[in-house]
């Protein structure tokens, strides 16, 4: 049996707080589906295609690594693609709380379980937001995140 898992997030943009993860992540599952999920209520930096192309260039020599793009619920893009597992980071306590909340539901809902990453020291102060304020103001991002996100 294959073991497959999801890393779901907006990713906007992939941080190096995001690349710690999948590394570590791949080391764990078969596969690993970055899932960008789509929703229409939020405001994006970047485009859907941007994202997806940041993902794709930093991740093309690993062939464990796959990225699609989902609408809905987390646990039905699993049972979709029939993935056992959902791929999660933790930077600091309240994203534990968050994603422990998230992770009982989505286990009430399903069977797929939910393994949790802590981020490397180094980096758990990185989040995407973080990151598009420092771009917004024109500060020097380029140590937040992977090269495929860095442009001129």
């Amino acid at each position: 049996m294959i073991r497959r898992a999801v890393f779901p997030g907006s990713f906007d943009p992939l941080t190096l707080g995001h690349a710690d993860i999948i590394q570590r992540g791949i080391t764990l599952f078969d596969e690993l589906v970055i899932a960008i999920g789509i929703n229409s209520d939020k405001k994006y930096m970047f485009t859907l295609e941007e994202r997806k192309k940041f993902i794709t260039e930093a991740f093309k020599d690993e062939p464990k690594i796959s990225v699609l793009t989902y609408e809905g619920l987390t646990v039905d893009f699993c049972k979709k693609i029939n993935a056992g597992f959902i791929l999660r980071g933790l930077r600091n306590p309240a994203d534990f709380e968050f994603e422990k909340a998230i992770a009982h539901t989505n286990r009430k809902l399903s069977e797929i379980e939910t393994v949790f990453l802590l981020t490397s020291s180094g980096k758990s102060y990185i989040s995407s937001s973080i990151v598009r304020d420092v771009i917004r103001n024109n500060g020097d991002y380029t140590g937040l995140v992977p090269d495929s996100v860095r442009w001129k």
